[in-house]
């Protein structure tokens, strides 16, 4: 009828008019989803990069917001993006079922690392680094951290990924009241909350072999291979705000980089 209105949900299936393609006769956020799929799977937006912002994807395929949360739903659920809060939608590494497959580059790829697993905290607790802790942190005898324990789990996996510490400068400790309720990264919580920026990342992996206990708990044989990857973040001032380490299986774990010849 003349003057109708459309509702949304209409409007964003209506088939196009005879004579149009059959792309244009699939529903609007099959197309937008196809289009940026085949974006992230080119290149045009790398692993660690940004998508645009919902806004800007609605002003560029002229749809709804509406159209635009479905066609990132189905991204996500292929495991190509991940979505948190004020970091907006990031392109996550590709996942081999059973493996955690990590790859960083900058900083602002350890945002992407986390956003698709789930973090169960199992303790939460000032300690006073003695000499062991000190060969496994990297941190002064004697200093007061704040130490967090737990796994991290992978969507959709029972067995952990790895086993996770936090250690977290005291300076920063009241972070620690918030860490129940938080998903992803903590350094992006702790630069909000104090007002400072993380400029440096440095990691180191090592090889390690899994003792009884732990080796039980993430679902492989005593004595399993394992990786241990140890980040330390530092601040402008040059201190340590942040020391994370973890042991990840063997067989469950592949860390990928690539580099490129910088010519002069």
């Amino acid at each position: 009828m003349s003057g109708s209105r459309q509702t949304q949900s209409d409007a964003e299936t209506t088939p196009a008019q005879p004579g149009a393609g059959t792309e244009s006769k699939r529903p609007l956020y099959l197309q937008v989803a196809g289009t940026l799929r085949e974006e992230i799977v080119s290149g045009v937006y790398p692993v660690g990069s940004k998508l645009p912002t919902e806004d800007g994807l609605c002003e560029r395929f002229s749809v709804s917001r509406y159209t635009v949360r479905e066609a990132l739903r189905l991204l996500r659920e292929d495991g190509l993006v991940a979505s948190r809060k004020r970091a907006g939608t990031v392109v996550i590494p590709p996942r081999v079922s059973g493996s955690d497959i990590q790859q960083v580059m900058s900083i602002n790829d350890l945002l992407a690392l986390g956003t698709d697993t789930r973090f169960r905290i199992d303790a939460i607790h000032t300690v006073t680094i003695d000499t062991e802790l000190a060969a496994h942190t990297g941190l002064e005898p004697g200093e007061q951290w704040l130490r967090v324990e737990g796994f991290r789990f992978n969507e959709g996996e029972n067995a952990p990924a790895s086993r996770t510490e936090h250690f977290i400068n005291r300076k920063y400790a009241a972070v620690g009241r918030l860490l129940q309720r938080h998903e992803g990264p903590i350094f992006p919580l702790i630069e909000d909350l104090f007002g400072i920026n993380i400029v440096r990342v440095e990691q180191q992996i090592s090889a390690a072999i899994l003792p009884p206990p732990l080796a039980a708990v993430l679902e492989v044989e005593e004595g399993s291979a394992a990786l241990e990857i140890r980040r330390t973040y530092t601040t402008a001032d040059a201190s340590v705000a942040q020391i994370t380490i973890n042991i990840h299986p063997g067989t469950r774990f592949q860390h990928s980089m690539s580099m490129r010849r910088v010519r002069n």
